[in-house]
């Protein structure tokens, strides 16, 4: 801690935040914010429940930025004095066995303080990077077991559990809609709904085949295997979006809904599949309490996977006009090894870690950084 040079660190916070500010335009930001709750104030708000979701969402954004900015600014405007004063008990050295464990608080406090700053203007700085037409909403994840069998199936119900605790570090909120499980181990499928500021933004990075190499727990002859999970992250639809969707082109089945090994969970048929008959696209839903809500929810998931096939194929268009940029692990994005040594790395980025435990627990800020520069720069 000695060792740091905590005054460089400070105007080195004091110049990324001045670029953040400029980049977001905090003054055109607040006059924004003006205009919008000017809107949001007006009587007849909610005589167009569209425009008004779009008026309400907006102005919760820009106060939210607004609030981090000016949180941020105050924050690092108060370093300096909190450097002077643990400075000061450190150079209180008449009695200095009476004053190690103070010098030592204050100068812990204030290192931790510091660190928490940077982490923050960090997360700010990516943030501004996502500036895309959906980046703000929230985010639906489906995961599926890819080629390698049983393996791949509890490789994908890991990966499952990796976004989940991603999201529990990060208080985003998660609903489960569906989930698929396999006859031996882990799961086939699963879709779930993650709610938060820039959610779809942040997670649409992880999109792709996630790669496991590992001695499989399911092998008696301890042979090491390589398994693979596919990763969907589509944007949360809203009303203004307009994704009509035809009856007649779609199908609806009920079905019983079931847990771990067939266990059935409803005596009622409950659970509902929707079949869109153009597209092949098959979505499901089983956690609520009735084949109403289940259907409700089952289609608001069609309108999102509907949404991004349209978004896809804007971008194709665009994309056969630019030339064929992708890379030749195709939609491979990253390789977990646990064996023969521990690494996890984006063959995108080239970030990568050894400390794969933590990587599986839900620390995946350093990859989804990464990801969101890598794709700016694209």
């Amino acid at each position: 801690m000695a060792d740091r040079d905590f005054l460089g660190e400070i105007s080195a916070l004091e110049k990324t935040l001045a670029g953040i500010e400029s980049v977001l335009n905090l003054p055109e930001l607040e006059r924004r914010s003006s205009d919008l709750e000017a809107k949001a104030s007006a009587p007849d708000l909610w005589n167009d429940p569209e425009s008004a979701q779009k008026v309400t969402s907006e102005l919760s954004r820009t106060q939210s930025t607004i609030n981090k900015v000016k949180s941020l600014k105050s924050r690092v405007v108060d370093l300096p004095v909190m450097l002077e004063l643990a400075a000061a008990e450190s150079d209180q050295s008449a009695n200095p066995s009476a004053n190690q464990s103070a010098n030592h608080s204050a100068m812990s406090d204030f290192s931790k303080e510091i660190d928490s700053v940077t982490k923050a203007i960090s997360d700010l700085e990516v943030q501004t990077l996502l500036s895309g037409e959906y980046d703000h909403r929230d985010a639906l994840i489906t995961i599926r077991s890819e080629a390698g069998g049983v393996d791949a199936a509890d490789w994908a119900e890991m990966v499952s559990r990796m976004f989940l605790r991603y999201c529990e570090r990060h208080s985003l909120s998660v609903n489960v809609l569906e989930t698929s499980y396999a006859e031996e181990a882990g799961i086939k499928s699963t879709t779930f709904k993650v709610s938060g500021s820039y959610a779809y933004g942040t997670l649409s990075v992880e999109q792709g085949t996630h790669r496991l190499v590992r001695i499989s727990p399911f092998d008696s002859q301890n042979r090491r295997h390589t398994s693979f999970a596919g990763v969907e992250v589509v944007p949360v639809v809203e009303q203004s979006d307009h994704i009509e969707i035809d009856e007649k082109e779609i199908r609806v089945d009920v079905y019983r809904s079931s847990g771990p090994g067939g266990q059935g969970v409803n005596t009622t048929d409950s659970a509902v599949r929707i079949t869109h008959i153009p597209t092949g696209i098959v979505v499901s839903c089983q956690n609520e309490r009735s084949q109403i809500q289940n259907k409700a929810t089952a289609m608001a998931v069609l309108q999102s996977k509907l949404l991004e096939k349209r978004n896809q194929e804007e971008r194709a268009k665009i994309d056969a006009l630019r030339g064929d940029t992708s890379g030749s692990w195709g939609n491979q994005i990253r390789s977990y090894v646990l064996h023969p040594y521990q690494m996890v790395k984006d063959h995108r980025t080239d970030f990568e870690t050894g400390n794969t435990q933590a990587v599986l627990d839900g620390d995946l800020d350093g990859f989804i950084e990464a990801g969101i520069k890598w794709r700016r720069s694209k």
